[in-house]
């Protein structure tokens, strides 16, 4: 039974005046994941170890794969009617039930690694505008789940400036797709199964993943080139609560929550190491060239296929009583 069907059982208030929140009693919470354990619920997994740890086994997260709880463009949803407690979900998956954390999914934003990405998730989680939009959904944010930035891997003639990707056929979905775009690029819809083979046969010349995808997928096989710092973006997939179940957390279980967040993220970022200590030796094992685009590149990248989108973001977020010019700022603030 979770915490607030227990808590509705017994009498909230009278448990709480009662001093219950002092005493230790068993407590289950699900968690509902999608796919299999892998790097990106790495620090979901740890959470669950840790807290556990810090409570004796008392209160416990049971961590839900392969959508066991719901389909994952629905876990918040299913968040915001308490059907599970905790969830993870991609920002990107329903844009218009979370605009304002759209602004972390901008593209050529310039993030250059995770711990940057974690370090400006939690100035975005914490902004009033984020934690209303959320609470809209009974949904409180409690870590992110950093994702590298999408680099492109591909066959034929390297790209070394902008120019060079008018006409190419890539595959890039979203809003990286918007922004090659804008840049001449031919954005294609392949599925990440099918990427290999269209990159091998020619269908697209490049395609855009993070690194560990680029090895799951095989991309890195059917290519000769790799763009190591052309960033365009990334999805961002936090890990929230229901509001209510955290409210109603016993004090000590809380804590126990709260003060396992940072270790949880420590060990995801460590996962991820390991996963780049083998991604570099399988470019140098295949050959592949790495291309380091210039700053002033950069640069060009950043105001012909990122800026349009941004201006064009923040219309959209006043339109819906967001500010987001000030998130914006709020994100380039904590990269510059």
């Amino acid at each position: 039974m979770t915490l607030s069907r227990k808590l509705a059982v017994l009498g909230t208030a009278t448990l709480l005046s009662a001093g219950f929140v002092g005493e230790t009693f068993a407590l289950e919470w699900n968690v509902s994941l999608w796919g299999k354990r892998r790097a990106f619920t790495e620090h979901v997994e740890k959470l669950a170890e840790l807290v556990s740890a810090k409570t004796n086994g008392e209160f416990t997260l049971n961590l839900a794969y392969g959508e066991a709880l719901s389909k994952s463009r629905e876990n918040l949803d299913g968040i915001s009617i308490g059907a599970f407690e905790m969830a993870q979900f991609c920002a990107s998956y329903h844009a218009d039930k979370n605009p304002s954390l759209t602004v972390l999914e901008l593209p050529f934003l310039g993030v250059p690694d995770l711990k940057t990405q974690v370090m400006l998730d939690k100035a975005v989680y914490a902004h009033p505008a984020v934690e209303k939009d959320l609470a809209r959904w009974n949904a409180k944010l409690i870590m992110s789940s950093p994702m590298p930035q999408y680099n492109f891997v591909g066959k034929g003639d390297a790209p070394t400036k902008v120019s060079d990707f008018e006409g190419m056929r890539v595959r890039a979905l979203g809003g990286i797709g918007k922004a090659m775009e804008t840049i001449g690029a031919v954005p294609t819809t392949v599925t990440a199964s099918e990427t290999f083979q269209a990159i091998d046969s020619g269908t697209v010349r490049a395609a855009s993943f993070a690194p560990h995808a680029h090895l799951s997928f095989k991309t890195v096989e059917a290519g000769n080139w790799w763009t190591t710092n052309l960033n365009p973006g990334t999805v961002n997939c936090p890990v929230v609560v229901n509001k209510d179940a955290y409210d109603a957390l016993p004090e000590n279980y809380r804590e126990a929550l709260d003060s396992s967040v940072d270790e949880a993220i420590d060990h995801y970022l460590a996962t991820y190491d390991k996963v780049y200590e083998k991604w570099y030796p399988t470019l140098e094992e295949l050959k592949i060239e790495q291309i380091t685009f210039p700053k002033d590149e950069l640069v060009a990248f950043k105001e012909k296929a990122g800026k349009p989108l941004w201006d064009a973001w923040v219309v959209e977020m006043d339109g819906k009583g967001i500010p987001g010019q000030e998130l914006l700022d709020l994100v380039q603030s904590k990269l510059n």
